[in-house]
């Protein structure tokens, strides 16, 4: 196994790359940020929340109706990370991590949310608790 050194060529590249994903998927189209009602009440209610594999979760046990929902949600997401990772020579991991990262700081206040611990947070007016790998939130 190589390894790379901190200033080696490839650590810059990632580190490009990271600002260069978290761009793509803050530039996210708005259609694909309108929610299906039964997606926005399940998120409202707590029973599917932001993994920080970019994914969607379940806080509490779901339902066989909510688990189909965000079933069908993660393929279509896995789909579109698929597409724009090749795009930008990431890895579907890599780039669901960093849409995983803008996922959870957009949520909004009584949303669900996974923290880099793991665990599962409701999100208040404060920022959420977020992986410091994430790249930053530009303005």
């Amino acid at each position: 196994m190589r390894h790379f050194s901190a200033t080696s060529p490839r650590r810059h590249l990632r580190r490009a790359g990271w600002a260069a994903l978290a761009a793509l998927v803050l530039a996210a189209p708005a259609s694909a940020q309108q929610r299906d009602p039964a997606y926005a009440a399940a998120r409202a209610s707590g029973q599917v929340g932001e993994r920080v594999d970019g994914y969607l979760g379940f806080p509490v046990p779901p339902s066989a109706e909510i688990r189909r929902l965000a079933d069908d949600i993660n393929i279509k997401r896995k789909a579109v990370y698929a597409e724009r990772a090749q795009a930008q020579a990431a890895t579907i991991e890599e780039y669901a991590f960093s849409a995983g990262c803008q996922a959870i700081a957009r949520t909004t206040a009584g949303e669900k949310y996974q923290a880099p611990d793991g665990s599962w947070q409701t999100r208040t007016s404060a920022a959420p608790l977020r992986d410091p790998r994430c790249p930053a939130i530009s303005g």
